[in-house]
Parts: C-alpha cells; sequence; structure tokens
C-alpha cells in the first residue's frame, strides 16, 4: 500500500480522502452473512465518488481459508482489500500480520470504520488508531442487543464490554448504527457513549440476473413464501414454521447455510405440527440465483427475535417483493412507513394471520412490491449510503482528525 501520509488539517469539501474499512470476514466468505454485503456495497459506492478505500480483515472461511492473496491488496470492484491469516484463536479472529499492518499503515489514513465486537480485529484497529489520532467508528453490527448477548456466552460477552469495548467506544469519534431499533438497544446497557450515527445499510442488486426457471430452483412449486438468511436461532423459524399450521396450501421456501446444525431441530418442529410436507430446505444460495428467488415469491418472511437492520428484508424490496417481519427487525419502522409490507407479531398465529391477509389480496401485495422498490432505490442504494458516509467522516475528521485520542 502506498498511501500518502495523513493530513491533521481538516478535510475540505472535495479533498479525496483515504478510509480504512476494518472487518472481520469479507468477500467471498458470504457465509457469514448480511455484514459482509453491506459493508463491501459502502466501500465500492465510496470508491466510486473517486475516494481511495482499502479494506483489512481475515481470510476466514469457515473451518478453512480463502484462496485469496495475501501478501498484495486484492482489487475487489475498485476497493483494495487486504486479507490477513488467522492462524489460531480463530472464534477472536487474531490476525497478527494485520496487527503489523496497522501499526504501519494507520497513520497514512484519513478515517477508520471497524465493523464487528466482540472480535480481536476492531480491538487491534481502535487501540492503534487512538495511539496515532486517527478518527474512528465503531459499527456493532446488532452485536451490542440484549437479545444477542443473553442468547449465547452471556457472562463472557458481558466481560468483554465491560473490559474493551467500553474502551474501544470511548475513544470513537462515533457509533454507527444501521437503525433506531439498534440505537436504543445499545444506548440501553448504559455505557459511555460517543455520538451515534444512524445510516441504514445500503444494498446492491443487479440489472439483470438468471431466470428462476434457469436456475437449480426451478423445482420449486409456487406460490410460495421465502425465507433467505442464516439458519439461526435468532432467525425465528422455529415460529415461522409453526405458523405454518395456518397458512394451508402454501409452500415455505427455507434458504440460507446452516452453520450449527440448527436445520435438525427445525426439521423435527416441522414434523411435530405436520407441516413437513410443505417446507422446502433448499441450502445455501448464490448470489447469480438469489434475486430470482426474491423476484417470484409471493411475499419474504422474516420474524426475527432480534435483527439490527435485516440486509435480505432490503433485498427484497430491492426486487419488488412484499415482506413480512416482525417488531424485531431493525428496517421494520421504514416497511412500515414506506408502505412496503407488513409488521406483524411474531407469535406463531398472529404472523400466519398476516401472511394470509396480504396473501389474499393481489393488489396490496403489488403496491407493497412497488413502494420497496422506490424506497430502496431512494434510501438504500450504495450511493445514496456512500453519500451520507462521506459527510460523516469529514465531520469527524474536522472535529477531531487532528487530535490524539486516549483510551486511558
Amino acid at each position: 500500500m502506498h498511501a500518502p501520509p495523513r493530513s491533521d488539517s481538516a478535510a475540505a469539501p472535495n479533498q479525496r480522502l483515504r478510509i480504512l474499512q476494518v472487518v472481520p470476514s469479507y468477500f467471498p466468505a458470504v457465509r457469514y452473512g448480511g455484514p459482509i454485503r453491506s459493508v463491501h456495497a459502502l466501500a465500492k459506492g465510496l470508491a466510486a465518488r473517486g475516494h481511495e478505500v482499502h479494506v483489512f480483515t481475515s481470510s476466514m472461511d469457515g473451518p478453512h481459508d480463502l484462496q485469496v492473496e495475501e501478501a498484495i491488496p486484492v482489487d475487489v470492484d475498485g476497493v483494495l482489500v487486504h486479507y490477513f491469516r488467522v492462524p489460531f484463536l480463530r472464534r477472536l479472529c487474531w490476525c497478527p500480520a494485520m496487527l503489523t499492518a496497522l501499526k504501519e499503515h494507520a497513520p497514512n489514513f484519513d478515517v477508520m470504520h471497524l465493523h464487528s465486537v466482540f472480535l480481536w480485529p476492531t480491538l487491534a484497529a481502535a487501540r492503534i488508531a487512538a495511539s496515532v489520532g486517527l478518527p474512528y467508528l465503531v459499527a456493532p453490527r446488532g452485536m451490542l442487543g440484549e437479545v444477542v448477548i443473553r442468547g449465547k456466552s452471556r457472562w463472557a460477552k458481558t466481560a468483554w464490554i465491560r473490559l474493551i469495548e467500553q474502551k474501544t467506544l470511548r475513544a470513537a469519534a462515533g457509533v454507527h448504527v444501521t437503525t433506531e431499533l439498534e440505537a436504543h438497544e445499545i444506548q440501553a446497557l448504559g455505557l459511555q457513549l460517543p455520538e451515534i450515527f444512524c445510516v441504514p445499510n445500503s444494498v446492491s442488486w443487479p440489472a439483470k440476473h438468471s431466470p428462476l426457471l434457469e436456475g437449480p430452483f426451478a423445482h420449486i412449486p409456487r406460490p410460495y413464501v421465502l425465507f433467505l438468511s442464516r439458519i439461526d436461532w435468532k432467525k425465528g423459524l422455529d415460529r415461522l414454521i409453526e405458523a405454518w399450521k395456518w397458512v394451508p396450501d402454501l409452500v415455505l421456501v427455507i434458504a440460507g447455510n446452516d452453520e450449527d446444525g440448527y436445520r435438525r431441530k427445525l426439521e423435527s418442529i416441522a414434523a411435530e405440527h405436520r407441516v413437513a410436507d410443505r417446507i422446502r430446505f433448499v441450502g445455501q444460495v448464490t448470489d447469480v440465483h438469489k434475486w430470482a428467488l426474491y423476484e417470484n415469491a409471493l411475499m419474504f418472511a422474516l420474524p426475527s427475535y432480534s435483527e439490527n437492520f435485516g440486509n435480505v428484508v432490503a433485498e427484497a424490496m430491492a426486487m419488488g417483493c412484499p415482506v413480512v417481519i416482525t417488531p424485531e427487525v431493525g428496517l421494520a419502522r421504514i416497511v412500515e412507513h414506506s408502505g412496503s409490507g407488513l409488521v406483524a407479531q411474531g407469535e406463531p398465529r398472529r404472523f400466519a394471520q398476516a401472511i394470509n391477509a396480504l396473501r389474499r389480496d393481489p393488489a396490496r401485495r403489488h403496491a407493497m412490491g412497488d413502494q420497496g422498490r422506490l424506497t430502496a432505490r431512494r434510501y438504500l442504494s450504495s450511493e445514496s449510503v456512500a453519500d451520507r458516509f462521506e459527510s460523516i467522516y469529514r465531520e469527524i475528521m474536522t472535529r477531531g482528525g487532528a487530535r490524539r485520542r486516549s483510551v486511558a
């Protein structure tokens, strides 16, 4: 990397910025879900605006490593991606080579954006940024919500927050949340917080895509309702499958990778409620074929227990697919205000009632699909989100770019 030295003066309105995004995993490791896609959409949007954008990330891809260059940055859609190997402590994403690179190159950037908590790259990058006076934002990506903290490793996460994340947040120039729901969840923790910036994730979608009948899902019976996300407990699939007792003669397509073997429990739930014959688990879906699944679905359903944003909801909206989601999904307010779908309580029977109501009203589904498409283009595109972050980066540079920050 050959970035020129960072200026200590405030950024001029048209100055080309040197921006570093730090994220534990990145393309093509799409198994890790929405943050990979949204961070790349943001980075790509910023690069398209003429900024120099680098990503520091690991080469982890589940139990294996990506087959990528690790000695030199890789150009991905105009973004320079630096991959670092994780020799061990993979749960923490420990990258000693990333630490070396951060120490060498952090002073050459104008601003840093960190996309995680509870993981080593954020800890290392925050401490180094603070030591050289580099302003940074922290995006917890939904991991500081009460449901997530309580759901798994509660005491370890609580200790980590008090011992580590509190220092990271105290020294930050701001916290990036994607919805007001996420902001409320973080504020409820009672931590010392810098300014909160609420900016939605950006979503990218293709101008053209493979038709459903020409892909691996041509066999799916129609009409169908689509769920597309990780097969994970917090997505509310247990109550979605139970809801199918009250959704007659309609197929539920469940698409997504199963990292923790949760599908077996869901199949048992489907058998218990006698709906297994109308549930189709289709496995992981590639970017090439998912758009046709959205486009041909009667509607999209996501009854999550906790979801700081909901990238898949934004993708469905972009493809003109009406959505049915729970209030715990971060995009619920936008969906409700824009008329892009229905927000229903997650209790199975009540969620089923919402699906049935929309099923019986084709005109309403069509109108919601049109509103979703319009809303995605106006507020959730990579261009509009990159524009907002450019302003935020310049603001925090002006406020504290030249000031060395202490994490003591």
